[in-house]
């Protein structure tokens, strides 16, 4: 073959992608040299993307030139790419896909581990993403978003220089450049708490469809794990009629032999977004179901029943209010301290403490533990991550699926002989504990304890939505579930429950207001 020509844009991330391919097709045994083009997204630097007119902002003079023969294949971000292509180009080859999930780089001065996303109160955020922008204010309506333009370097100097508190940036391209960002606070947001753009992380080979040899060689980089979930990905973006200024985020993993796929959209940055995830066995149709979930003229629920006060500004109760939905939220159970003094002697050599609910964090702390310096903390959920946060700690381990074995299986791989203490509910069933390893060193401590409030009334929503095996137990003593009434259970053991009863629940991915916004949204009204 002879020596081709790869077509991209001249920015960092651009020629790091296309030096990629180079080598990519070096290893095949193909020669290739890079020409530098510039598209209309490099040269207008002073306007949002969402203002230039058209699409392909940064991928049209790369198509005219691969049409027009003076490049072989054009090298892109496939989320740059619109979702229709110009007559006689094709995508030839998609490589493995890098990690989608977003860094939000800080400032050290402007950090404040106690509130979400370890940003203080107010703080100033760059992005000109109205995705990032719609997602970021739902978590954190306190913010404020100012436009960020230029590449990646560009963007993190902004910072540095101070022009803004934080950031937020794709992890892949601060990974593709070996960036280093060790004087920044550096956060990871998990495609599961802040969905990425369509297929972001992936990069697309475009070439002519006549260049049947090309085509045929570029089989050997193409992934076939990325073409599937990235193709589902574009076409919920393809069936939304977006282009990639659009307040849509949707990824898609294959997990057990399963799909898993979460989809944000909101009407305009502004907005706060819609979340949805589903799971199915296969990709067909998957698409054209996410999308129809999203029409306005859906039936939903006019009321949603949870067994658990709701605060006046979380994000459940946004979430549900933007839809017009009634929130009734009451606990159905009380908690009590078990302990009121520490042995401080049992903290004096552990590795871990492990939390599986808010009630245990909080407890635990109100005993004012003394802890080694080199302890580490894990917890069930972003809920018990959030209560950790208020007593200025990070997790080091987040379980975020709903699928308690799962979360015990990921943590034991990190725990091996270590010391871990639990602080915990009296009547706990001990999951976490059950499967680590068996040199692992548990240290057990009940520290409250859970009591079934008395006479607890009918409620007739639509949807109930049950936290704990407790609160079944409490709700169904005196009551009945009502015909055409809907359940959603949080935790698996939660679900057990309602397993032994013979009734149907759904069980939302994690078990958090993110998770059960999730749930109530992709719940179908009969």
């Amino acid at each position: 073959m002879k020596k081709l020509t790869i077509g991209t844009r001249g920015s960092d991330l651009a020629l790091w992608q296309a030096n990629h391919i180079k080598d990519e097709l070096a290893a095949i045994g193909i020669e290739a040299e890079i020409k530098i083009i510039k598209t209309q997204g490099d040269k207008i630097l002073n306007l949002r993307l969402d203002k230039l007119e058209g699409k392909g902002f940064f991928t049209k003079e790369l198509e005219e030139e691969l049409l027009g023969g003076t490049i072989d294949l054009a090298v892109h971000c496939l989320k740059d790419l619109p979702t229709t292509h110009p007559e006689g180009l094709i995508i030839a080859a998609l490589p493995p896909r890098e990690e989608a999930s977003e860094y939000l780089l800080i400032l050290k001065d402007c950090v404040d581990v106690s509130q979400k996303l370890s940003l203080k109160k107010g703080a100033m955020v760059g992005t000109s993403s109205n995705r990032r922008k719609a997602q970021l204010l739902g978590l954190r309506p306190d913010l404020e978003v100012e436009d960020l333009r230029g590449n990646v370097p560009t963007r993190i100097q902004k910072l540095r220089d101070e022009d803004y508190d934080a950031i937020l940036i794709a992890k892949a391209g601060v990974k593709r450049l070996n960036l280093d960002v060790s004087d920044l606070h550096v956060e990871e947001l998990e495609t599961t708490e802040f969905i990425p753009a369509p297929a972001q992380g992936a990069l697309a080979i475009q070439i002519r469809e006549n260049d049947t040899e090309l085509f045929d060689a570029l089989q050997k980089l193409h992934d076939l794990d990325t073409a599937e979930t990235v193709t589902v990905e574009r076409k919920v973006l393809n069936l939304f009629e977006g282009g990639c200024h659009m307040p849509l985020g949707c990824y898609c993993k294959k997990e057990n032999g399963k799909f898993e796929i979460w989809t944000s959209k909101a009407e305009t940055a502004e907005d706060f977004p819609e979340r949805l995830f589903l799971r199915a066995d296969s990709t067909e149709g998957l698409a054209e179901k996410i999308v129809d979930k999203f029409n306005k003229d859906r039936k939903k629920p006019a009321k949603v029943f949870i067994s658990r006060e709701i605060g006046e500004h979380s994000y459940f109760r946004r979430a549900l209010e933007n839809n017009n939905i009634e929130i009734e939220g009451r606990s159905l159970i009380r908690t009590f301290p078990i302990v009121t003094v520490l042995d401080q002697f049992i903290l004096r050599h552990v590795d871990w403490v492990f939390f599986s609910s808010r009630n245990s964090v909080e407890y635990f702390f109100n005993l004012k533990p003394v802890l080694p310096k080199k302890t580490k903390f894990g917890v069930v959920g972003r809920g018990s991550e959030d209560a950790l946060r208020k007593f200025g700690h990070i997790a080091d381990f987040v379980g975020e699926s709903g699928d308690i074995t799962e979360v015990a299986e990921d943590f034991a791989q990190l725990v091996g002989g270590q010391q871990v203490l639990f602080p915990r509910a009296q009547d706990s069933l001990q999951s976490i504990q059950k499967s680590l390893p068996a040199d692992a060193k548990i240290i057990d401590l009940p520290i409250y304890e859970t009591v079934i409030e008395d006479d607890i009334d009918q409620s007739y929503a639509d949807v109930l939505i049950f936290t704990s095996p407790s609160n079944v137990d409490a709700y169904f003593a005196d009551n009945l579930l009502e015909p055409g009434q809907q359940v959603i259970a949080i935790g698996n053991s939660t679900g057990k429950k309602f397993d032994e009863m013979g009734v149907k629940y759904a069980l939302p991915y994690s078990p958090d207001e993110i998770g059960l916004a999730e749930a109530v949204f992709g719940i179908e009204m009969r």
